[in-house]
């Protein structure tokens, strides 16, 4: 068999299992079996594929057709332009957290320390790191191993030496008199009973206490605004990615706990996407 005819079968395979991304799935999971990129395929493809290979794909077709993500069978997503180990135990990075660095980005000068609630994979601390090097940086979560792929992340990024991971139920094991200039977090913040209705590479495979934001999705919200005040140095800023519906709640919580300069972006679809405050 051919490298092109067993691309041809996984996309196949994937369309009758109806993955939305079949084709550009069906390609990562080549690439990531053979380390052919475009240039080489296209030059490659008339060659036959050795059985290894050839099996080794298509074990990862089925478990691609079997609602795992992509991103969990290679251990790998791109954000921000730079590559994070992911697997079952972190959310995978979406372009939508993107929103959140970018307008993190728009206030952070330098020397300024940095502490990302929730931190999961790393992505979004990690990012902001990578842009701005004189930047200091904590990650916090709950979960052990979702730190051990932050910190996975942070060796391969050459970050190590500028970040620091804490287990923590939130502002638990942080001590008060470490203060921030800013602070960032991606928390859980869909409905529980929006869960069940979520898309199967959601629900089954990404870790449900990473998403599940309780009765109404603000829980986390609430106990973080309030929490926050006593790590923010005087003018800092607390920014949140937020559900697409969300931004007016966001609004009325940060208001009533006296932050200022209140403000919610929105995406490139016109939905709500990031929630800021200063105090």
């Amino acid at each position: 068999m051919t490298i092109r005819e067993l691309l041809a079968q996984g996309t196949e395979m994937l369309e009758r299992a109806d993955i939305a991304e079949s084709a550009s799935d069906a390609w990562i999971l080549l690439e990531y079996v053979t380390g052919l990129d475009r240039a080489h395929y296209y030059m490659e493809m008339m060659n036959a594929v050795s059985p290894e290979k050839e099996q080794r794909y298509r074990e990862l077709i089925e478990k691609r057709a079997a609602r795992v993500p992509v991103q969990q069978i290679t251990g790998e997503a791109w954000f921000m332009g730079l590559p994070f180990c992911v697997n079952e135990h972190v959310l995978i990075p979406r372009l939508d957290t993107e929103v959140l660095v970018e307008e993190s980005l728009k206030a952070v000068q330098p020397n300024m320390r940095i502490l990302d609630m929730c931190t999961g994979s790393g992505c979004i601390l990690l990012s902001l790191l990578h842009e701005e090097e004189s930047l200091m940086g904590v990650g916090a979560d709950i979960s052990p191993d979702a730190l051990a792929v932050a910190c996975e992340n942070s060796a391969r990024l050459g970050l190590s030496g500028r970040v620091r991971f804490v287990r923590t139920d939130l502002f638990a094991a942080i001590p008060e008199d470490d203060q921030f200039d800013m602070i960032v977090s991606n928390p859980p913040y869909i409905r529980s009973d929006v869960i069940p209705g979520l898309m199967e590479e959601v629900r089954e495979h990404e870790p449900i206490l990473a998403l599940d934001g309780h009765e109404d999705g603000l829980f986390f919200y609430r106990r973080i605004i309030q929490e926050a005040k006593r790590y923010l140095k005087p003018g800092g800023r607390l920014l949140f990615e937020i559900g697409f519906d969300q931004g007016d709640e966001l609004r009325k919580l940060f208001a009533e706990a006296g932050y200022k300069e209140i403000s919610i972006v929105r995406d490139l679809a016109g939905l709500d996407r990031v929630a800021r405050g200063r105090l």
